[in-house]
């Protein structure tokens, strides 16, 4: 976590805004999540996550489709391709929702939401999606100023252009903004562009970190 002071100049920048990652922040964790998925498999638990990072084809599957580029129903396909390349025999159909029933919101963390937004401060999402319908049960317009989803606007995160445009819907400069998200590179990638950075881990630490970032006990 960065310091509440948010800019480096004479007269520092207090935050104004917040952005929240959606998967693993507002939800269970997306690890535990797949880590269950592999393990309805047979396989390795570890394997469809491992895919992600050193496989290159399955690699440029959930980018394409974090993007935007590639639709839910091809993306289940070419991943189902993917796992049976490794001794996997899966049907794709599906496989999106599977992977996504191990994840539950974390009421606590929209707790936060709701009483940083209340406290004055913008609040907004910013969230690589995955799978058409990802945000269902969530009213993401009643609880965000502003939303962003990578699969709208064409970039994911960590691309700098993903927190700029978050940053502008919102309406908001990256000095005077926290991002909170559950991936270090996505918060070295937001430190970069100008954000502070809280890394979540659980809502309690999460909630004493961000409120120490606005600069609130």
């Amino acid at each position: 976590m960065t310091s509440p002071t948010l800019a480096t100049t004479e007269h520092p920048v207090r935050a104004t805004a917040v952005l929240f990652d959606f998967g693993g922040v507002l939800t269970s964790s997306v690890f535990d999540a797949f880590q269950a998925f592999g393990e309805s498999l047979g396989c390795d638990p570890r394997l469809p996550l491992r895919l992600f990072r050193d496989d290159a084809e399955a690699r440029e599957l959930l980018v394409a489709h974090e993007e935007g580029r590639m639709r839910e129903r091809e993306f289940e396909q070419g991943f189902a391709v993917r796992l049976r390349a490794h001794g996997v025999e899966v049907d794709g159909t599906g496989l999106v929702r599977r992977i996504q029933s191990g994840m539950r919101a974390d009421h606590a963390m929209i707790e936060l939401v709701a009483e940083v937004r209340d406290a004055g401060f913008r609040v907004g999402l910013l969230s690589n999606s995955l799978g058409d319908d990802c945000y269902a049960g969530f009213d993401l317009a009643s609880m965000f100023d502003a939303v962003t989803i990578s699969g709208e606007i064409g970039v994911r995160k960590p691309s700098r252009r993903a927190y700029d445009i978050a940053c502008a819907r919102l309406d908001v400069d990256p000095e005077a903004t926290v991002m909170v998200d559950d991936l270090p590179q996505n918060i070295v990638a937001a430190e970069r562009a100008g954000l502070a950075g809280v890394l979540h881990r659980d809502a309690a630490d999460t909630t004493q970190r961000l409120w120490a970032a606005l600069g609130r006990s």
